[in-house]
């Protein structure tokens, strides 16, 4: 479904400048801008995916991965095509790089009636990079929040302040995808730039209102300095030491050959972030995933995949020690 984009403003010889994202695309007739699925049509933008659903499906929420917010709880799960990056390790480039990709129309109503009836907690935009789809969401978003559930965002950050802004009005927790720290590889790998992201993630943290959790893809060779480790966690610990951070197992996809991520690696970088950070987990990798109470070391919520047991944990706090904890739900 085509409908008129949000954030865009019209220039001489009817091109429009989209100011979604901070690739700040300058369109002309018939040309759609760098995530593939919004389009100058005579003049006007067009989103070209309004509605329209790749995958629908109900997830674990800790499979986003969020593991502060709502434990054990399930939440249906919905994603587009296109994407305002280009990475050659992206694990869901069947989509994310592939606007033709088959979809399905799901009216905002259509979503939030579906996420009902399977008795899910919320709504999650996820899978390719929600934020281009900016139009159906923030409507779906409103329609959630009436009926009484959560806004979920699982991306990579890419947006302009004053659409974010609006969003995040209707938000209640993000996954975001921070890709590196270093603007060389943002250009170069992603085709973005470091500092919109950064950005991103320090509005974010003001709203106390809102669950906060970053994940970072560590590919050998590429981010896994542990120099790099050093100064990402110590920016993020600056914004908040419980701010949950997943350090996740790349696996060669799409364009890339590097080798898969060792489990030693993320266990060297894990060390490195848990001097900085009370909350730091391993993905894409078996093993135990547990929280644990930054004071006495309890255990808060107790995973072995996604076999999620809630134990020391109720009503913001630690019930062995007392001590508040960051997990709401």
């Amino acid at each position: 479904m085509e409908k008129e984009a949000l954030f865009y403003t019209k220039g001489k010889e009817n091109r429009v400048q989209c100011e979604l994202c901070p690739n700040n695309c300058s369109i002309g007739i018939g040309k759609v801008g760098i995530c593939g699925v919004r389009k100058n049509v005579n003049g006007k933008l067009i989103t070209l995916i309004y509605g329209e659903a790749s995958s629908v499906a109900m997830d674990p929420i800790e499979k986003k991965p969020l593991y502060h917010f709502f434990p054990g709880s399930s939440i249906l799960s919905v994603g587009t095509v296109g994407c305002s990056f280009k990475c050659g390790f992206c694990q869901n480039y069947h989509i994310s790089q592939n606007p033709r990709y088959p979809t399905d129309y799901y009216a905002p109503e259509d979503i939030v009636s579906l996420a009902k009836r399977n008795g899910s907690v919320g709504i999650a935009y996820t899978y390719s990079e929600p934020l281009i789809w900016y139009e159906w969401v923030i409507d779906t978003c409103r329609l959630a929040r009436k009926a009484g559930m959560k806004n979920v965002f699982v991306t990579n950050g890419y947006i302009n302040q004053d659409p974010l802004k609006d969003l995040l009005e209707f938000s209640d927790a993000f996954n975001i995808d921070l890709k590196s720290f270093n603007e060389d590889f943002y250009k170069k790998i992603a085709g973005g730039k470091l500092k919109a992201v950064l950005e991103t993630i320090e509005e974010i943290s003001k709203r106390k209102e809102i669950v906060l959790e970053v994940t970072t893809l560590v590919i050998p060779g590429y981010n896994d300095s542990e120099e790099e480790m050093e100064r990402l966690t110590d920016w993020l610990s600056g914004l908040g030491k419980d701010i949950p951070y997943h350090l996740s197992a790349y696996y060669p996809m799409y364009t890339f050959k590097a080798p898969p991520t060792q489990v030693s690696t993320l266990q060297r970088l894990k060390k490195i972030a848990e001097k900085r950070l009370h909350y730091v987990y391993l993905g894409n990798v078996s093993g135990d995933s547990s929280s644990y109470c930054a004071n006495c070391n309890s255990v808060l919520v107790q995973r072995f995949g996604y076999s999620i047991k809630v134990k020391n944990y109720s009503n913001g706090k630690c019930t062995s020690c007392g001590h508040a904890v960051p997990i709401k739900g």
